[in-house]
């Protein structure tokens, strides 16, 4: 009997567009002009009242190799909201990303619940879509954005999808 010894050949490195990781490598990423929407919602008690979209002016994903959580940046600027979210601490769960931030508007950071949904994601890019549930009143109080008198809400819903690459 003949024994045949195999070549052995080493795993393949371990890529990470496998399904334990949700962001891209290191580095810092943004999004392209028309690669990015976002849109505000009001909402009183089960009727949407008013939705407009939201220009995304900037936004921005910065994953550090040391760093233990990434920094999510997102910068409104518009008629109905001018402010900037940004993230503070990144947990997983479920297979989606939950952002604990602040969104700055008029000089007061009110904090913000963003659940993102990764859709695609590769080595170099990242496309997200989240929604954070915002109580109007509690907003209005603390930082003095309104909505036309007409309006009436008892929140806010901010839709966010953007392509990072």
């Amino acid at each position: 009997m003949t024994t045949v010894t195999l070549p052995t050949v080493p795993p393949p490195p371990e890529s990470r567009s496998g399904t334990g990781r949700l962001l891209p490598r290191p580095g810092r990423y943004t999004v392209a002009p028309g690669r990015s929407l976002a849109e505000l919602t009001a909402w009183y008690g089960p009727l949407p009242t008013r939705r407009r979209r939201v220009p995304l002016s900037a936004a921005s994903l910065t994953v550090s190799a040391e760093a233990e959580h990434p920094e999510f940046r997102f910068e409104f600027d518009g008629t109905h909201l001018t402010a900037a979210l940004t993230s503070e601490r990144i947990d997983r769960v479920r297979g989606r990303l939950q952002l604990t931030g602040d969104l700055d508007l008029n000089d007061v950071g009110f904090p913000v619940l963003l659940r993102l949904r990764v859709v695609e994601r590769a080595d170099d890019r990242l496309l997200v879509v989240g929604t954070a549930r915002l109580p109007y009143r509690l907003l209005r109080r603390a930082t003095g954005f309104r909505l036309p008198w007409h309006l009436p809400a008892t929140r806010l819903r901010l839709l966010v999808a953007a392509e990072f690459a």
